[in-house]
């Protein structure tokens, strides 16, 4: 009985931002837990590429490009995404950016809207247009992928403008949970501390003092990988947490314990 329900046969689930890291583990995750996995990504060779690994793991994936600060971009892609499989059941909004070390008295304009464009608006485009397929389907989840930086401020760089924008995810997860919740379609967000992908090579790869007092500040003393994120995703998406919406899962090592 339980383990059934970790089960996502005959599911259709979208991942954006799914060619590398965090997503990529999110969208094998899937995959492996039975649903068909569509990549959503900027960069049509990481679709391509993308697909062509999950397939090579035996899984069923397909891919579309899609920007998902274009609203009308999101529109078109969620469109084709259900006329092709007939329906969306998960939603894995992944997409995301992080140009830290940028202290706020020099933060321009573009920086700022660089990280609220992608990080805000580009999760709210995708909740709204795949969330309108599934409230015609009466059934749904969405898990964005938030951030202990939407609870905490970082050190010891400075990223007001990314802390900003990954607390505003969470209480839009919050927000469309309720809003949602009687209409069958669960909103979920996991919150991770820094995992070891691309966007956070600036410090574990490049700046060893940086990552030294990352991992002081952190009790599990290191950094979390793709595969602990997917694992929360995979449990979030499933009927496993058929009760479970609104809710910001730390991921964090303990770093928020402190």
């Amino acid at each position: 009985m339980y383990m059934e329900k970790l089960k996502l046969d005959g599911r259709v689930a979208v991942v954006t931002g799914g060619g590398q890291g965090i997503g990529f583990a999110c969208a094998q995750a899937l995959g492996e837990a039975g649903a068909s996995v569509v990549i959503a990504e900027m960069m049509p060779d990481r679709v391509k590429s993308s697909v062509a690994a999950l397939e090579t793991l035996g899984l069923t994936a397909s891919g579309v490009t899609l920007d998902v600060t274009k609203s009308k971009d999101v529109d078109r892609a969620a469109a084709e995404i259900v006329k092709k499989h007939g329906r969306v059941d998960i939603l894995v909004n992944n997409a995301g950016v992080a140009r830290s070390d940028v202290r706020a008295e020099d933060t321009s304009d573009e920086h700022w809207r660089f990280h609220m464009d992608v990080n805000v608006d580009g999760v709210f485009w995708c909740c709204r247009a795949f969330g309108r397929e599934m409230l015609k389907q009466g059934k749904g989840a969405i898990v964005n992928i938030g951030s202990m930086s939407g609870y905490i401020v970082n050190k010891p760089q400075p990223q007001a403008f990314y802390n900003a924008s990954k607390a505003a995810v969470h209480h839009m997860t919050r927000s469309l949970a309720a809003e949602w919740a009687t209409r069958g379609v669960r909103v979920n967000a996991v919150a991770p501390t820094y995992i070891e992908t691309p966007l956070t090579a600036f410090g574990i790869k490049e700046n060893p003092e940086m990552y030294k007092t990352w991992l002081e500040m952190t009790p599990m003393g290191r950094v979390g990988q793709p595969d602990e994120i997917a694992s929360v995703v995979q449990f979030l998406a499933s009927d496993a947490a058929s009760l479970v919406t609104g809710t910001i899962v730390l991921a964090d090592g303990g770093y928020t314990c402190w």
